[in-house]
């Protein structure tokens, strides 16, 4: 009977196509899953590379490429235009990897030509400093060596990549990164799911490759289970495994917290979505639940879905309880209580601060002017300082560090600040007002005086929780081997908290790892954001100095475009027509996003899509469409298509979210630093396709050459 497995890369690709080819291949390779390739004629081409390779008929413009794998078994690749699928099937070589174990394939074509197109000798290769024991070691065919020292210089070499497997990809972006050995064998090692020593591979059993690389190849039971498959394959996508993160993911056994680290798209959510349900899986029934929690509501209702997507053992399910921190903190604080309170919101609580501020004490600025306290920096003061070390009495205050705040203050200042923040918390307590960070500081309170609830914990984008928050999840979880489990990229913290975990008794050196290859998005689309960013190591949650050294992509794509337009109006019609374009070739609504820095703007561009006939994703009416969100609101999330609009001068960076740097130059760097990494996290939000657009003056924060009114660059 025959068998299909399916590589993971087709699934975006089957996305992408019209419905008519996607309900035409469905009927193709549904006879596949129903164990009989009956009537199915498979076709090899004359001049093939590789024997193993065939083509099936999908219609008359479309054909289906499978790899046969030895036996009833094939592999399903790709389904392309009739022309390109027998150009594919005639170029590509599929092998085993001698170090791996698993299954491989290559552009041999493509290889041949750029070798021809070498000098016959290089003076100076770019990865001579590299031993080719080294590079085999790590997985390079041996015959791609005298290739490669021919090439002398980095573009070459990126060149080169382009036609090679992933886990050769990775291996020598790594040497071109300066990576050290270990460092890219703990990344492409992961692929060897079954442990097995190079003398135990096959290179002629494509089956056992195939099956030994789950990360990237799916093995299908059934019609019933290739239908779930088809019917959202970018969401089936997003929990697939990668190579590098399957090691940190299974681990047995971590000896306290562990902390894993990496910038956009390198993977850390899936990473701990499979941690969780592996964790989960080895609790006895009656033994404790995980939880899986992060900074927000939305964040974690996406864990959730993908968490359904992913735990197909509904007793495993059961254990994983998926809530935000916040939701998590009020759950705690109104247990039992009769008496309730409300959120306040900045729009209630700003001028509860600015009439402190006005009527509270002054001081002298760095240009001598005499000039008072703003509210925003003593709200500030009682979220960064106060609350977050938890001081409940001005002598407690009078001694606190200010670590990251700027400039001192005095006792007598403080005395004064100390007297302006209560006569605001003292009003909010009258008028039954709390903010997320009190109640985090309460819960903690609470948690800790009771058994830990959970027996594990898995925290996604740690970096922007609050002191008194980590302190409520450390409450929650007993000590002991794999209690928690942290993931955090501090270039992506968008809020104003910094913390060192060890502050708060969680102790993370020594189990602390780091991923570097971006999964989600091209090397165009990384190139540019990074460019965002001011370059600066920034300090993690570790206390270590965290860096974007080696932080790379291994896919190409097309150039990030950016649109420049005379008014908001023209901008907007250009978007109304980018997104009918990409829903017009077969984008799932729910793979395009649009994000924005102001709440005004989303709402502006909401209405203007679903006035053009576009679904808007709204998650309270159960409408699926196009997410239109913030750029905060986008933390987390990922689009095949993305635009990211209103990135005008007056908009980015937000002016009220930046403070003066003539009244305070340190957090003024802070504040623009921040505007920086929320640029940063949502231009990374795009896997394959990003859209970039202003009206009148570009924002500072654009890291390129502005384009001509009425163009893209």
């Amino acid at each position: 009977m025959a068998e299909l497995a399916i590589d993971r890369d087709f699934l975006p690709r089957y996305g992408a196509l019209p419905r008519a080819v996607q309900r035409a291949v469905f009927a193709a390779i549904g006879k596949f899953a129903e164990h009989t390739h009956a009537g199915l004629h498979l076709e090899k081409l004359t001049g093939a590379r590789d024997p193993n390779v065939r083509t099936f008929r999908v219609n008359n413009f479309y054909r289906g490429i499978v790899v046969a794998l030895g036996g009833a078994r094939f592999l399903l690749k790709d389904v392309l235009p009739h022309d390109d699928a027998n150009h594919y099937a005639t170029t590509r070589l599929f092998t085993v990897n001698h170090a791996l174990g698993i299954l491989e394939d290559r552009d041999q074509e493509r290889i041949e030509a750029f070798a021809s197109d070498l000098p016959a000798t290089a003076p100076a290769g770019v990865l001579d400093h590299v031993p080719g024991t080294e590079l085999t070691r790590l997985g390079v065919d041996p015959d791609l060596i005298p290739l490669l020292r021919r090439v002398n210089s980095e573009p070459q070499l990126l060149s080169l990549c382009k036609l090679l497997p992933e886990t050769q990809r990775t291996a020598l972006t790594g040497f071109a990164a300066g990576l050290p050995a270990d460092e890219i064998w703990r990344e492409v090692s992961g692929l060897v799911m079954l442990g097995e020593e190079p003398g135990d591979v096959d290179p002629r059993d494509l089956a056992a490759a195939a099956r030994r690389t789950p990360d990237r190849i799916a093995f299908v039971n059934g019609p019933i289970e290739l239908a779930a498959i088809l019917e959202h394959p970018f969401d089936l996508w997003r929990t697939f495994l990668h190579p590098t993160q399957r090691d940190v993911a299974y681990r047995d056994v971590y000896s306290g917290p562990a902390l894993l680290t990496g910038s956009a798209g390198t993977g850390k959510t899936v990473t701990g979505l499979h941690r969780a349900v592996f964790l989960a899986g080895r609790l006895p029934d009656d033994g404790g639940k995980v939880l899986l929690t992060t900074f927000t509501r939305a964040l974690a209702e996406a864990l959730d879905r993908q968490l359904d997507r992913l735990c197909d053992t509904p007793t495993v399910r059961a254990r994983i309880d998926v809530i935000s921190i916040d939701r998590l903190a009020y759950d705690i604080v109104t247990r039992g209580r009769r008496k309730k309170f409300t959120i306040g919101s900045d729009e209630v609580l700003d001028p509860l601060w600015a009439a402190a501020a006005a009527a509270g004490p002054t001081y002298q600025n760095r240009a001598g002017r005499i000039t008072k306290y703003g509210g925003a920096f003593l709200r500030r003061e009682w979220e960064q300082v106060i609350l977050a070390q938890g001081l409940t009495t001005v002598d407690a205050y009078r001694d606190a560090a200010r670590t990251g705040r700027g400039e001192g203050l005095r006792a007598a200042h403080r005395d004064q600040v100390w007297a302006a923040v209560q006569a605001v918390v003292d009003q909010m307590t009258a008028g039954g007002l709390r903010t997320h960070t009190q109640l985090a500081d309460e819960a903690a309170a609470i948690a800790g005086t009771g058994p830990a609830p959970y027996r594990h914990l898995v925290v996604d984008e740690g970096q922007d929780l609050h002191p008194a928050q980590w302190r409520l999840l450390r409450a929650l979880v007993a000590p002991g081997p794999n209690d928690m489990f942290l993931l955090a990229d501090p270039y992506q913290r968008i809020y104003d908290n910094q913390v060192s975990l060890a502050q708060v008794g969680i102790q993370v050196r020594g189990r602390t790892r780091r991923l570097t290859v971006n999964y989600r998005t091209t090397h165009e689309i990384l190139d540019l954001s990074v460019r965002v960013l001011s370059g600066d190591d920034t300090l993690g949650l570790d206390d270590e100095h965290d860096t974007l050294r080696g932080y790379r992509a291994v896919t190409h794509g097309g150039i990030p475009s950016i649109t420049t337009h005379t008014d908001r109006d023209g901008e907007l019609d250009a978007l109304i027509e980018q997104v009918g374009t990409w829903l017009d070739q077969g984008v799932e609504p729910h793979a395009i996003g649009v994000a924005a820095r102001t709440g005004r703007v989303v709402d502006v561009v909401s209405r203007t899509l679903q006035d053009a006939n576009i679904d808007v994703a709204d998650d309270k009416r159960g409408v699926i469409g196009v997410r239109v969100a913030t750029m905060h609101g986008m933390k987390g999330l990922e689009f095949r298509c993305l635009a990211v609009v209103g990135l005008d001068a007056g908009v980015l960076p937000a002016p009220n979210a930046v403070t003066s740097a003539a009244d305070d130059p340190h957090a003024h760097r802070q504040d623009l630093q921040r505007e920086r990494c929320l640029l940063f996290v949502a231009m990374t939000r795009a896997r394959d396709v990003l859209y970039l657009s202003y009206s009148g003056a570009p924002s500072t924060l654009l890291p390129t050459a502005r384009p001509a009114p009425g163009t893209a660059s």
